[in-house]
């Protein structure tokens, strides 16, 4: 009978291009890397695998034998969790932190379409209107006699008199509260956990005094990921909480946002407008009365879309490869029970 421990093994399902798995085995070493190209294959390999990435189902895990370490090829874990995963001993790591600039460039692209009515003179362009938002003539910068504040000014925003609040001071939300600070914005910010983002903001509220948020900032910006804990966070009474001058901005998960309730909240100027990335409901239906509004700003899903971070996700597995097989700390590593 052999007695041989086998290898250790990390198992690789949905299997991954040559080049990627050029550059992983460069790193592991020892680490005997399994690339499944059938989930027969993958169901088979796994009963020895110490290491995972790809799509973990319930069947392969029940196959697992060995296995410690599971990476998630996805930043958020809505999608990928399943109660034999969250009670199983092994440690699961994301790939949160890719997108923290690119989303935070994506929020104040809102931040400022909404403070300088940028959406709305891209519609005027198209009609060849030179008329600023607020009046239908020109503002003469000569007129003689007291100066006065106008609707035209009103609807131009002053942006270092405003206030911008997160909701999850994650990675993406800090660097959101860095774009606000560099904005000159006053900022306020609710976490579960972080408490202060050193230089930025000393004091991150408890999620408990998120209504105190709401109702003091001009800006409300959704960077919290999908849990039980925040589905559903945004229906009506929240929005009653809000400044009716104020804009949401969502580029979170749309699951936090009852659709029908932001919806009835524009509507019926609880709130100023909104800029939203991601939606309850995916695609948007065409027929969704959002599409229409001119107080919406509407993006396809697209706020981490960058050509950097293909490099950034394959750069994380390296590492964490690396740090697996020396048997140090890993990256990202997350808390199963709360999905982040």
């Amino acid at each position: 009978m052999n007695s041989r421990t086998p290898p250790v093994q990390m198992l690789l399902s949905p299997a991954i291009d040559d080049d990627r798995l050029h550059r992983l085995r460069a790193v592991a070493g020892p680490l005997d890397i399994v690339n499944c190209h059938t989930i027969s294959h993958a169901a088979e390999m796994i009963r020895n695998a110490e290491a995972f990435f790809g799509k973990l189902t319930p069947d392969l895990l029940l196959n697992a034998r060995r296995l410690r370490w599971v990476q998630s090829p996805t930043a958020s874990l809505e999608h990928y969790l399943f109660p034999e995963l969250i009670e199983h001993p092994c440690v699961l790591t994301n790939m949160r932190g890719l997108f923290s600039d690119v989303i935070a460039d994506h929020v104040f692209g809102f931040v400022l379409c909404f403070a300088r009515q940028l959406h709305m003179y891209i519609h005027r362009q198209h009609r060849s209107e030179w008329a600023p938002v607020g009046g239908e003539s020109e503002r003469s910068q000569f007129s003689s006699g007291p100066a006065v504040v106008s609707d035209i000014d009103r609807r131009h925003q002053h942006l270092s008199d405003m206030t911008l609040g997160v909701v999850g001071a994650g990675e993406i939300g800090r660097e959101v509260l860095r774009r606000a600070a560099a904005f000159g914005m006053r900022r306020l910010a609710v976490d579960p956990l972080c408490r202060s983002v050193p230089g930025i903001l000393e004091d991150v509220w408890p999620t408990a005094r998120l209504n105190d948020l709401l109702a003091n900032s001009d800006y409300v910006v959704i960077a919290a990921p999908h849990t039980p804990e925040t589905e559903k966070l945004f229906r009506t009474p929240r929005f009653e909480t809000m400044k009716r001058s104020a804009v949401l901005i969502n580029i979170g998960r749309g699951a936090i946002v009852d659709l029908a309730d932001l919806t009835s909240a524009l509507q019926n100027g609880l709130i100023a407008g909104a800029g939203l990335d991601v939606f309850e409901t995916e695609p948007l239906p065409v027929t969704h009365p959002l599409w229409r509004m001119d107080n919406v700003i509407i993006t396809p899903h697209v706020a981490g879309a960058s050509p950097r971070i293909a490099e950034r996700h394959l750069a994380t597995l390296l590492e964490n490869v690396r740090r697996f097989v020396a048997g140090d700390a890993l990256l990202n590593v997350v808390d199963k029970h709360r999905w982040f």
